[in-house]
C-alpha cells in the first residue's frame, strides 16, 4: 500500500509540475507556477500571525497543544526566486504541532533583490529573536531555503555570532553550481525537478556573483564550529549529493551531522505530509534530533 502511495504521488507530481516545471523560461514563470501549485494546502491545527522580526516580515507559527519547548527559524524554499511562509505552511504547522514555536522568515526574492538580500535578512531575523527569545533556538529550511539556513550559520559563525543550537535541512541545495554527479544520475528519475533550468534561478540569486561563494553555495565553505544538524533527501534526487557531500565534509571536519536518505521520495516530500506517511516520519525524526541536540548545546 505505501510503495502504491508513493507511485501514484510520484506519477502525479511528474505530471502536474515537472512538465511546467521543464517549461519555465524565467524566474517569474518559477514564482507563478510554483505558488499556483495545488500540492500545498493551508494545515488546521495551528495558528498563524503576521509579525517583523530585525525588519524582517514573516509570520509566527504556535499550535495550542503541546506546549513549545524550543523557537525555530524557518527558511522556506523556492529556488530563492518563488514561494513564501504561507505556501510552507504544511511544514511549519507541522513543526509547531510537534512542541516548537516557529517564525517562517518572509525574506526578499531574486531576482528583484539578488545576493546578498536573501543572506542578510535570514541573519537579520535571527539576530532578533535571538536577542528577543530565551531557550533553545533552531533553524530549519528546504531546498533553496536549506541552503540558505546554512549560508546563515556560515555567516554568523565567521562574525563571531552565536547560531543556532542545532539545524535541520529538508532536500538542501546547497551548491548552486549544480556540481553534483546525481545532478546527472537522477535526471530521469526525480519526479519534480530538472537541472536543467537551475541555471535561471542560480544565475538570478547570484546575480553575477561567484556561484561557489560559500555564502552563496554553502557546500563550498568550511563547515568547521557548525551546530549539530540532520539533512534529509530523497535518493531519486537530483540535488542528492547536495546533502551526501554536505554530510560528508561536515563530519570530515567533527561536526555531529545525520543524513537520512529516503528510498523513491520526491523533493522536500515533508510538505506532503498529510498525504505521505514518509513526511510525517521525516518531520517526527526531525523534531526529535533538534530538541535532542539543543537540550546539549554546542554553541
Amino acid at each position: 500500500m505505501a510503495q502504491a502511495r508513493t507511485r501514484l504521488i510520484n506519477a502525479i507530481v511528474r505530471r502536474v509540475m515537472k512538465r511546467r516545471l521543464s517549461a519555465c523560461k524565467t524566474p517569474l514563470d518559477v514564482r507563478r507556477l510554483f505558488e499556483a501549485s495545488p500540492l500545498l494546502i493551508t494545515p488546521k491545527g495551528a495558528r498563524y500571525a503576521q509579525a517583523t522580526m530585525g525588519g524582517v516580515p514573516g509570520e509566527w507559527i504556535e499550535a495550542d497543544k503541546p506546549q513549545p519547548r524550543a523557537t525555530l527559524l524557518y527558511l522556506h524554499g523556492g529556488g530563492y526566486v518563488s514561494m513564501s511562509p504561507r505556501t510552507h505552511r504544511p511544514i511549519t504547522a507541522a513543526f509547531a504541532r510537534r512542541g516548537l514555536r516557529v517564525f517562517a522568515a518572509d525574506y526578499r526574492l531574486a531576482p528583484e533583490h539578488p545576493f546578498p538580500a536573501a543572506l542578510d535578512d535570514a541573519t537579520a531575523a535571527w539576530r532578533a529573536l535571538r536577542a528577543e527569545v530565551g531557550g533553545p533556538m533552531l533553524v530549519a529550511g528546504d531546498s533553496a531555503g536549506g541552503g540558505l539556513a546554512l549560508a546563515m550559520m556560515l555567516n554568523l559563525r565567521d562574525r563571531g555570532e552565536r547560531g543556532p543550537d542545532a539545524g535541520c535541512l529538508f532536500s538542501p541545495w546547497t551548491d548552486l553550481a549544480c556540481t553534483g554527479e546525481s545532478t546527472k544520475g537522477n535526471r530521469d528519475r526525480d519526479p519534480l525537478l530538472t537541472i536543467d533550468g537551475a541555471d535561471i534561478l542560480s544565475s538570478a540569486y547570484a546575480g553575477g556573483s561567484d556561484l561557489q561563494n560559500p555564502l552563496i553555495s554553502p557546500l563550498y565553505g568550511d563547515f568547521a564550529g557548525l551546530p549539530r544538524m540532520i539533512a534529509f533527501v530523497g535518493d531519486t534526487e537530483v540535488l542528492l549529493d547536495d546533502s551526501t557531500r554536505l554530510a560528508a565534509r561536515a563530519k570530515w571536519v567533527g561536526v555531529d551531522v545525520e543524513l537520512r536518505v529516503y528510498p523513491d521520495m520526491p523533493h522536500v516530500w515533508p510538505a506532503l505530509n498529510a498525504i505521505l506517511p514518509e513526511g510525517r516520519q521525516a518531520l517526527d525524526e526531525a523534531v526529535a534530533f533538534l530538541l535532542a541536540a539543543s537540550a546539549t548545546p554546542t554553541g
